[in-house]
């Protein structure tokens, strides 16, 4: 079994290090071709989520320019400054045009200012009767946020942890049945570790990438608020996943020895299996919100994606790897695995072995797709050229190697499963 892991390991590393290479763009720009009409025009890309950089691209003395304007600077909010700024860029001769298209010819206002998707700068005025479309060797990922409902907005990152955990709690469900395990020891279960996922991860986030927070905005390290710049509802924007481990372990041996009265690694077992599921979703909804993005990557491979809304402190904004999809397929291949091997064998009677596999393969999904990610924050633990989350994801996988190694000592039989009764 060793064998093939680390045979895997290989292959992994192999492709991995094939894609080590960043590539350059230029003052951030990306090449794409416009069609208008029959008409062929290559073009400059430009995309920026800062209303400074937006503001001084305009004064580039460029031809034929495509700025893909982020919604987050001409919200209704941000009235006044993001119609300066159009209006700099019309008397620069740029022509304005929605997600669609479509030649918008109005002057801006404020209920029409988020309307405005494209900023086109070319040799030839192009007309309302003129087809437009823009053709790139990438993809661009520009979805919305969440889905309107009125006033308020169901954020697709709420519903993929929604998601993550409604699923979990159906699959430990199942999971108690086949175990003959009653299911009034199910709900304690969610709630600790509901407990402990939301807290451990923000508390994780928070001491290993941005402990100016302790400092600077306390209340926001707790609670989904930000008191800089006065009083503000933000959401937690920042969740680490080696925090939410390490608070679940904690929060899982108060269950295991206090509430259902077993080997802390029985549950672990069975932890592991939905936790990897939920990591899944919690990589989609990293997608959704543009973040944990990848280095940026040749405009030519499959894998290359562009983000208009990514966060600022990733750079420029350029065609990038979609890590984050990269994890969420490891985690859904280790589900899978961990699913199998706890229905088809015998393995969950031997405390602690799906455990230590969960460990080993989940860290090492997260240590390989590291070396395609760009930093998270300020990279403050680095050793050997690894970045914070490889650095902290080793001590786990020893962890499970040793785990597996003394789960023999743990083996149980049916009968002693399915205690207490």
């Amino acid at each position: 079994m060793s064998n093939i892991f680390f045979r895997m390991y290989l292959v992994v590393f192999a492709l991995v290090t094939q894609c080590l290479f960043a590539q350059e763009y230029p003052g951030g720009l990306s090449d794409g071709t416009l069609k208008v009409n029959a008409t062929e025009i290559p073009v400059k890309i430009y995309s920026t989520t800062e209303v400074v950089n937006l503001d001084s691209f305009v004064d580039r003395p460029l031809n034929n320019v495509l700025v893909i304007l982020n919604k987050s600077n001409f919200e209704g909010n941000y009235y006044d400054s993001g119609s300066l700024i159009l209006g700099k860029y019309k008397n620069a001769k740029y022509q304005f045009f929605d997600k669609h298209f479509k030649l918008i010819e109005t002057a801006v206002t404020k209920e029409n200012i988020e309307t405005f998707k494209y900023a086109v700068k070319s040799e030839k005025l192009i007309t309302a009767s003129d087809k437009v479309e823009l053709e790139t060797p990438f993809k661009i990922w520009d979805p919305s946020n969440g889905i309107k409902l009125g006033p308020i907005t169901l954020h697709f990152y709420s519903l993929m942890f929604i998601f993550a955990f409604g699923l979990g709690y159906i699959i430990m469900a199942r999971i108690f049945k086949i175990d003959n395990v009653n299911i009034k020891y199910l709900e304690p279960l969610f709630t600790w570790t509901l407990i402990g996922t939301i807290l451990g991860a923000r508390l994780g986030h928070v001491i290993f990438y941005q402990p100016e927070l302790f400092k600077e905005d306390f209340w926001s390290v707790f609670l989904p608020i930000s008191t800089k710049n006065g009083l503000k509802f933000t959401g937690f924007s920042g969740l680490a996943s080696h925090g939410a481990t390490i608070a679940l372990i904690f929060t899982t041996l108060y269950y295991s020895f206090k509430i259902i009265k077993k080997n802390p690694f029985w549950v672990y077992d069975r932890i592991g299996i939905v936790v990897a599921l939920g990591g899944a979703f919690v990589r989609m909804g990293n997608f959704f919100n543009s973040e944990i993005v990848g280095k940026p990557v040749d405009p030519n491979s499959p894998f290359a994606l562009l983000f208009p809304q990514q966060s600022s402190e990733y750079g420029i904004t350029v065609p990038r790897y979609p890590t984050q999809l990269f994890e969420a397929f490891g985690y859904v291949c280790l589900f899978l695995l961990l699913w199998i091997l706890y229905k088809k064998t015998d393995k969950k009677y031997q405390q602690g072995w799906l455990f230590g596999l969960f460990f080993i393969i989940l860290w090492a999904v997260r240590f390989f797709v590291e070396f395609l990610k760009e930093p998270q924050g300020d990279e403050f633990i680095q050793i050997g050229g690894l970045n914070t989350g490889q650095v902290l994801s080793i001590p786990f996988m020893i962890a499970g190697v040793v785990i597996m190694i003394i789960s023999k000592k743990f083996k149980i039989t049916p009968e002693q499963n399915e205690k207490p009764d």
